[in-house]
């Protein structure tokens, strides 16, 4: 297996920081963690994610599929339902974001009040 130099700037490594070190892919990582080893639907995925648009939710969503994070599955019904949950690689996912969202959370205070003294 060979790893990546994150400084270089052909590396794929920085390509895959930046879906990875979305909010919302955080937030989508979450909620699917939180439901594992089950299923949840889009329009519930939306409803537990605050301030995420449709589009971006159908976004987020592509890339974490694509990138083998996440298993999706069409339930062919009228409507159409579709389901995702994490798969073996996105669970391993969830330990680094979990630390990663503690860390903003117990430092919010100190970056804002840094933030507003400049």
């Amino acid at each position: 297996m060979t790893r990546g130099d994150l400084f270089s700037p052909a590396c794929p490594t920085r390509r895959l920081l930046d879906r990875i070190g979305s909010k919302w892919t955080s937030m989508a990582v979450k909620v699917l963690a939180e439901a594992a080893p089950d299923e949840v639907r889009f329009a519930d995925l939306r409803r537990r994610i605050p301030g995420i648009s449709q589009k971006m939710l159908s976004v987020t969503l592509q890339s974490l599929v694509a990138d083998g994070l996440v298993a999706r599955r069409v339930e062919p019904a009228v409507p159409v339902r579709v389901h995702y949950r994490l798969t073996e690689l996105g669970l391993s996912l969830e330990v680094p974001l979990a630390a990663l969202r503690e860390w903003a959370e117990t430092h919010m205070a100190e970056i804002d009040r840094a933030s507003a003294a400049r």
